[in-house]
């Protein structure tokens, strides 16, 4: 049961900071942030928050400073709002991996260009 409800409060969370993060924070530091995923300890303490970012390097920088600098309001928007016991501690975290996957497949695709064609018989 412990691990459904955690889940669920995951999802929760994830839900709420993203709507937030697209409405209500107007910091122009913000680029097109993705929350992908909320991993929550098993006594709500704390939570990382996996965030991706499109752009180049500066753009996760100026980002992650806007989200480090919104943390509080974020938080007690969350305490306000999440029928929780305990609201957790927030930490931002990079999520990388939609960048990998792209870099990847274009990868892939190069290495697709360049195959020799097959001999005909």
């Amino acid at each position: 049961m412990q691990g459904k409800r955690l889940e669920r409060v995951n999802q929760l969370i994830k839900e709420e900071i993203s709507t937030l993060v697209q409405r209500e924070l107007k910091d122009p530091r913000l680029g097109f942030v993705t929350i992908t995923e909320v991993d929550v300890t098993p006594d709500l303490k704390q939570a990382k928050v996996f965030v991706s970012v499109l752009g180049p390097e500066e753009k996760w920088v100026s980002s992650f400073t806007a989200l480090e600098n919104a943390r509080g309001f974020i938080w007690s928007w969350l305490r306000k709002h999440l029928d929780l016991r305990v609201t957790p501690q927030l930490l931002f975290r990079p999520d990388r991996s939609m960048e990998h996957a792209a870099r990847m497949q274009s990868l892939l695709a190069g290495l697709h260009r360049q195959e020799p064609p097959e001999p005909q018989e």
